[in-house]
């Protein structure tokens, strides 16, 4: 058992867990010094690994993360890509190098302490926060059985501009360009 005071405004806390090569080693739970529960957190080579949770003073799950432990010893590791469609097929393995101790790696929910429910999703893949279109097309494996070359799939989209815009772009067509504060410092 930890047991840490409060400092600089920090709360103390208390923690329970096991220790493996004087590091911490499977399933970690953090009370307040009051005795509620406030976080549960798994390890491995004194690392995050795994599911994370941590708790409001009232009990309400507040945020679960999803985190990856890089063994210490390693500076290459394989990573299993799965098939979308049959979840237990593993389809490819990909060498990445790893740097680090601990990645996040999963999907993290963000809750509404007061209701429950889920107010924000993050997915990571090894530590990179996956958006929109590139959560897509890193994580879908390639077919092999289609036809049609990715050119012929793809649309070029136009954005229109308004036409205060373009008004502006023809009065000044030809005019020497003037340099713009951007807010960057140096060159």
């Amino acid at each position: 058992m930890l047991h840490a005071e409060a400092l600089r405004g920090e709360p103390g806390y208390d923690e329970q867990g096991y220790f493996t090569d004087d590091k911490k080693d499977g399933l970690w739970v953090r009370f307040s010094l009051q005795g509620d529960k406030i976080a549960e957190e798994n390890y491995r080579w004194g690392a995050k690994d795994g599911k994370a949770r941590y708790y409001t003073r009232t009990g309400g799950l507040m945020r679960e993360e999803s985190w990856r432990a890089v063994d210490p010893t390693k500076t290459m590791d394989t990573v299993e890509v799965f098939d979308i469609n049959d979840p237990t097929k593993v389809i490819d393995r990909v060498v990445v190098k790893l740097e680090g101790q601990t990645m996040k790696h999963g999907v993290w929910n963000y809750y509404e302490t007061e209701w429950g429910g889920i107010i924000k999703t993050e997915r990571y893949f090894l530590d990179r926060l996956q958006t929109g279109l590139e959560a897509d097309s890193d994580l879908q494996p390639i077919g092999i059985t289609d036809t049609k070359a990715k050119s012929d799939t793809v649309t070029k989209k136009t954005v229109q501009k308004p036409q205060a815009v373009l008004d502006y772009e023809k009065k000044n067509a030809g005019k020497k360009k003037i340099k713009v504060r951007d807010g960057r410092t140096g060159y």
